[in-house]
């Protein structure tokens, strides 16, 4: 985008040794039709949208990161859940501390059911097992949820770079057939009389494909690193279960021994 606004600020001040002012891109844009001016139109502001998505997505996907290897420090090196949950809350852009977040809350709603119905065998450890489903189903969800979250404006980075090109050459279609019309009206088609037009035309189609190009570029680039990030969500979460499932059945085999 920064290349092409510099094209066009080049081609609006540049002039030849004549003196005579040339002909440049902005005087094609200004001097084309309404139907051409309105597909730039279109097209500039898909661009401005992209760009904002691109930094703003950086952002967040930069701070989802770093966020996330504080909380994976605190998890690993704390020997109470109870204080990396309530650390966790102060982590709110982290992926990985959300997951840790409806887990563990998860895990005390199963908590206080069982201290409710103690008279029905709590220490059963295929009923602890049980809980370690509902986790999985509660993690699978905020995973689910997480993704969407990041993922959040791909939406528009993909239909630009899909529709742009089309958008452009619907331009320059149209522009060619004005020009061509102008051409017969003049009963002329010398270079002269047919570059103009032509020239004014393709630059519709040039646009789209600044629009389409970074659009595509950085659609990729995101759709990879929230993929890498849901794969990173999905091994924390089952590292999480895992430590769960074996403190319960730590706990209750100590519970059976002391029977």
């Amino acid at each position: 985008m920064k290349t092409m606004m510099f094209a066009l600020v080049s081609a609006a001040w540049a002039a030849p040794a004549g003196g005579t002012p040339r002909s440049g891109v902005i005087h094609m844009i200004l001097g084309a039709g309404a139907v051409v001016k309105l597909v730039l139109i279109i097209l500039l502001f898909l661009s401005i949208a992209c760009w904002a998505i691109v930094f703003l997505k950086h952002r967040v996907l930069k701070r989802a990161s770093k966020e996330s290897s504080r909380f994976l420090n605190l998890f690993w090196n704390s020997k109470n859940l109870a204080t990396v949950y309530r650390e966790s809350k102060k982590m709110q852009d982290s992926h990985l501390a959300e997951i840790f977040r409806v887990g563990y809350m998860e895990l005390g709603r199963l908590t206080k059911a069982s201290d409710r119905e103690k008279a029905e065998n709590p220490n059963d450890l295929e009923v602890k097992m049980m809980w370690i489903d509902n986790m999985e189903r509660a993690t699978r969800s905020a995973v689910n949820g997480e993704v969407q979250r990041l993922e959040k404006a791909l939406t528009l980075l993909a239909t630009t770079g899909n529709s742009a090109p089309f958008i452009g050459l619907f331009g320059t279609v149209w522009g060619i057939m004005v020009a061509f019309q102008g051409i017969g009206l003049k009963g002329s088609a010398t270079l002269a009389v047919v570059a103009p037009g032509i020239s004014e035309a393709l630059i519709a189609t040039a646009a789209g494909l600044a629009a389409a190009i970074p659009a595509v570029i950085a659609y990729n680039h995101f759709t990879n690193k929230v993929r890498n990030l849901e794969t990173e969500m999905v091994n924390f979460a089952n590292d999480f279960l895992n430590i769960v499932k074996r403190d319960l059945v730590r706990r209750s085999s100590q519970t059976m021994s002391s029977e």
